[in-house]
C-alpha cells in the first residue's frame, strides 16, 4: 500500500509542477513532456524482467530494492539542475517502479490465500487513491508556496519507512526459479515504443515531417519483428504461451484496453478544465479528488466482492461504470456546470477501484504460483503499454483540433484558449472520448468472456 501511495503521491504532483519545472530549469516543452514519458517507457520496458528477478533472487529482497532505488531517485530528481538531468534521474526512478509494481501482486499472491487476493488487491488500490489526492494536494501547496523539487523529496521519508518495514516484516514465501533474463527481447521492445512515442511527440509539437514518420514507421515494424523474437526464445520477455490461458489472456488484454482508454481521457480533461475553462492547475486537479476519494473508499470492499462472486462480474461493472462517466464527459461544453464534471469523476473512479482488485487477483489466481513474478510483471507491463501509448494519443488528438503549441501550453497550465478554438478543442476531445468508450466496450467483452476463476483457498488454477 505504501508503494503505490508512492507512486500516486508522484503521477499527480509532477503533472501539477511541469510548467513550473520548465520555467526553473530553463526548458522547453516538447523536451520536458519526457519527465512523464521516460518515467512511463522505463516501467513497461522493465516491467516483466524485474519481475523475473523477483522469481530468481526473491521477490522481497527486489520489492525493497525497488524501494531504495525509487527513494535515491526522487532524491536525485529534487537536486536536478537541469530539464536533461531530470528525465534522467526519472529514470532512475523508473527502475525503482518497475521493481516495486513488477513484485507487489507476486507478494501479495505468495502472502494471501486465492481466496483473499481480491480484498487484498483493493486495499492497494485504495493506497494509491490516497496518493493521488496527496499528491494533487500536498504536491499543490509545495509548488505554490515552496518549490517543485519538494514533490520529490516528500517521497524520501516514506521511502525510508516503507524500506525499512520491508526489511523487518516481509518474508521469502516463494521457491527460487531458475531462469535468464531476455536481454534482446528488452531491446526490442524498448526501441518499438521508443520510436513509436518520440514520433508521436514529435508530430504533437512539429507537426508530420519525413523524419517523423520515419520513425513511426519504424516502430511499427519493431512489433511484429519482437513477437517473432519472442516465439524463438528460451527465455521470452512475453511468454506467448501463458496468454493461451483464456483467463490470463483476456485480463491481459482488458487491463491494456482500460489503460489505453483511461489515461488519455485524464489527461483531456484536465486540458478542457484549464484551456476552454480557464482553471488553474490547482482548481482542475481539485476538481478530481472526490473520484479518488470515493475509489480509495470502496476498492477494499469491491476487492472482497470480487473473491465472492469473481473477477468476471465485478471487473466488467468498474469498465461500465467508467463508461458512463465518459458518456458524462461527452456533455462537457464551454458553460457545462463543474458539478458534471465531478459526476464524471466519481463513476470514473468508482469504475477504476472496481476493475484493478477484480482483474489483478483474477490473473495470480489463475497462475502457476512458481511464475507469480513474470505473470505479475507481465500484467503490469500490458497495462503500461496502454498508458505510455494513451498518453501520446491524448496529446496527438488534441493537436489535430488546435494549433500544436497552444495544446502543449494548455495541457502544461500555461496557455488558454477562448472563442472558435475553445469550441474545436471541445469538438476533438468528443471525438476522443468516443474512441476511449469504444477501446473500453471490447474491454467489457474480454473481460465478461474471461471464465470464471477459481476461488477455493489453496486451489489455483487448472494451466488449461
Amino acid at each position: 500500500m505504501l508503494g503505490v501511495m508512492m507512486s500516486g503521491i508522484d503521477t499527480s504532483a509532477v503533472v501539477l509542477a511541469l510548467p513550473v519545472m520548465i520555467q526553473e530549469l530553463h526548458s522547453d516543452i516538447i523536451s520536458m513532456i519526457w519527465v512523464i514519458m521516460g518515467y512511463l517507457l522505463v516501467i513497461t520496458i522493465l516491467g516483466t524482467q524485474v519481475g523475473k528477478l523477483g522469481d530468481m533472487f526473491g521477490r522481497v529482497k527486489m520489492y525493497n530494492l525497488g524501494f531504495a532505488i525509487f527513494t535515491f531517485g526522487s532524491l536525485l530528481c529534487g537536486f536536478s539542475g537541469t530539464g536533461s538531468e531530470l528525465i534522467a534521474f526519472r529514470v532512475v526512478q523508473g527502475l525503482g517502479g518497475a521493481l516495486l509494481t513488477a513484485n507487489a501482486g507476486a507478494i501479495i499472491a505468495d502472502t494471501f490465500a486465492v481466496n483473499e487476493r481480491g480484498r487484498a488487491y483493493g486495499i492497494t488500490g485504495a493506497g494509491y487513491s490516497i496518493g493521488a489526492i496527496l499528491g494533487i494536494l500536498v504536491g499543490g501547496a509545495f509548488v505554490t508556496f515552496l518549490s517543485w523539487r519538494y514533490i520529490f523529496f516528500i517521497n524520501l521519508p516514506i521511502g525510508v519507512i516503507a524500506t525499512a518495514v520491508g526489511v523487518l516484516k516481509l518474508r521469502e514465501r516463494s521457491p527460487i526459479v531458475k531462469t535468464k533474463i531476455d536481454v534482446g527481447g528488452i531491446t526490442i521492445l524498448g526501441a518499438a515504443l521508443f520510436l513509436l512515442l518520440y514520433g508521436m511527440t514529435n508530430t504533437t509539437g512539429s507537426g508530420v515531417e519525413t523524419n517523423f514518420v520515419a520513425e513511426l514507421f519504424a516502430g511499427l515494424l519493431l512489433i511484429p519483428a519482437f513477437v517473432l523474437y519472442e516465439r524463438r526464445s528460451s527465455h521470452p520477455l512475453l511468454d506467448l504461451s501463458l496468454l493461451k490461458r483464456r483467463i490470463i489472456g483476456a485480463s491481459f488484454l482488458a487491463a491494456f484496453f482500460q489503460s489505453l482508454a483511461g489515461f488519455a481521457v485524464l489527461f483531456l480533461l484536465i486540458m478542457y478544465l484549464q484551456g476552454p475553462r480557464d482553471m488553474t492547475p490547482w482548481s482542475a486537479a481539485l476538481l478530481l479528488i472526490p473520484g479518488y476519494v470515493l475509489g480509495g473508499f470502496i476498492a477494499p470492499f469491491t476487492g472482497r466482492l470480487s473473491d465472492k462472486l469473481g473477477a468476471r462480474v465485478i471487473a466488467s461493472a468498474g469498465l461500465s461504470l467508467q463508461i458512463c462517466g465518459l458518456l458524462v464527459y461527452s456533455t462537457l461544453g464551454l458553460t457545462t456546470p463543474t458539478y458534471v464534471v465531478v459526476s464524471g469523476a466519481i463513476l470514473n473512479g468508482a469504475g477504476n477501484s472496481s476493475f484493478f482488485p477484480a482483474n489483478n487477483s483474477a490473473v495470480m489466481a489463475s497462475a502457476p504460483p512458481r511464475a507469480y513474478g513474470v505473470i505479475s510483471g507481465l500484467l503490469r507491463t500490458f497495462s503500461n503499454i496502454g498508458m505510455v501509448c494513451s498518453f501520446a494519443v491524448a496529446l496527438l488528438i488534441a493537436s489535430l483540433s488546435i494549433p500544436r503549441q497552444t495544446a502543449f501550453q494548455i495541457f502544461l497550465g500555461v496557455g488558454k484558449i477562448s472563442g472558435p478554438l475553445a469550441s474545436a478543442f471541445i469538438n476533438g476531445m468528443h471525438v476522443a472520448l468516443a474512441f476511449s468508450i469504444a477501446v473500453l466496450l471490447l474491454g467489457v467483452l474480454l473481460s465478461a468472456l474471461r471464465g470464471k476463476e477459481a476461488r477455493t483457498a489453496g486451489v489455483t488454477q487448472s494451466p488449461t
